[in-house]
């Protein structure tokens, strides 16, 4: 709810592709900038207790959020502040959060927990934005920040519920000294580096889609906010069809498939997306989307955590979290510029190209 009002609001209030790109971009770029230190961060301490900290500092940036939204003083600036603000909490979040995972399920089911977990949520990401959608319009953005401030209440509740097993501890070296450990370990292993590498690809080819939606809603198919809602969560629905089938699997043998047809599909559906002349068929692209996307981020995801050993773990899953969202920030503000310069269809029809290319290089190199 909080990203499609955020979106909204910076949209509302600009009409800028350029502001659309650079709101996204403060919120990521500190992942891609600090991610790798979280990594180390969390290798080091305990995991359990950085998210409960993250946690509670993002609450308290949603509250703010909507202190200011709903007072009627929000500012584009405030707004690009405080996304550069959560980017820095999720910095150190993100990796610890899917380090985390490993220490909640054992490592037979870690397809079926990584994949239940994108299920739910992917499911918020069908109600939320079609929730988010009609809060905006009949009540404005500064709800949909408050509603975010007070849920997370219930999940610092269930985080200090939680009773984790205790965490090895790491060997003394310093923290520069395990920093350089982690990516020289990564950059040495090739099915990691190919799998990190191809979605790093279609991270940068996805946020032309995701960054130009509300241009797509509003400008291309007036559909306004409801539109941008409904559009947001038709993909939603895709992703939780496609993680809810992963969830099933006992075997995790041709997660390599998996993760080159769920590119060629989202690269596809880009393609498809960016020539769409209706909303209703641009609605019934985007659940293809979510489905492409959201699977390949859970079968790469397993793949890299069956691969790496615990002593790693937190490193080496912040530079997934750095190429699944922290070269976001890269995607957006290229996405804004180009969507400036030649208009956003071109711009996504170039992102579902270089998806495909991207999918077909990663197969060539790694076939099993």
């Amino acid at each position: 709810m909080q990203n499609v009002a955020q979106s909204w609001l910076v949209y509302r209030m600009s009409h800028s592709a350029i502001l659309l790109g650079t709101a996204w971009f403060c919120s990521q770029i500190p992942v891609f900038a600090l991610g790798s230190i979280g990594g180390v961060m969390s290798d080091r301490h305990s995991r359990h207790r950085i998210v409960v900290a993250t946690q509670t500092l993002s609450m308290l940036q949603a509250f703010a959020l909507g202190t200011l939204t709903l007072s009627g003083h929000v500012q584009v600036w405030h707004i690009l502040a405080l996304a550069l603000a959560l980017g820095t909490i999720n910095a150190f979040d993100m990796p610890a959060r899917q380090a985390l995972i490993v220490q909640l399920a054992s490592r037979e089911d870690l397809l079926n927990a990584i994949s239940l977990n994108s299920a739910i949520f992917n499911a918020a990401r069908i109600v939320g934005p079609a929730i988010a959608g009609l809060l905006v319009a009949a009540l404005g953005e500064g709800v949909c920040f408050a509603l975010n401030g007070a849920s997370f209440l219930a999940v610092i509740a269930a985080l200090l519920a939680m009773r984790v097993p205790t965490q090895a501890q790491p060997n003394p070296d310093s923290s520069w000294v395990h920093l350089r450990e982690g990516f020289r370990y990564t950059w040495r292993h090739v099915r990691v580096r190919s799998i990190l590498m191809v979605l790093a690809a279609t991270t940068f080819a996805g946020m032309p889609a995701v960054v130009l939606m509300p241009f797509f809603a509003d400008d291309i198919f007036h559909r306004g906010s409801r539109g941008f809602g409904f559009l947001m969560g038709s993909m939603g629905v895709g992703a939780v069809i496609g993680t809810l089938g992963l969830a099933r699997r006992a075997d995790i043998s041709g997660l390599h498939k998996v993760i080159v047809y769920s590119a060629i599909a989202t690269g596809t559906s880009f393609i498809l997306f960016s020539a769409s002349p209706s909303f209703y068929l641009s609605l019934a692209i985007m659940p293809v989307i979510g489905f492409g996307v959201m699977r390949q981020n859970a079968a790469a995801n397993t793949s890299i955590q069956m691969l790496i050993p615990d002593d790693y773990r937190g490193r080496v899953m912040s530079l997934y979290v750095m190429t699944v969202v922290g070269l976001g920030p890269f995607g957006s503000l290229a996405a804004g510029a180009i969507a400036h310069a030649v208009g956003a269809r071109w711009t996504v029809f170039a992102g579902g190209v270089l998806a495909v290319v991207a999918a077909w290089v990663f197969h060539v190199k790694t076939r099993e």
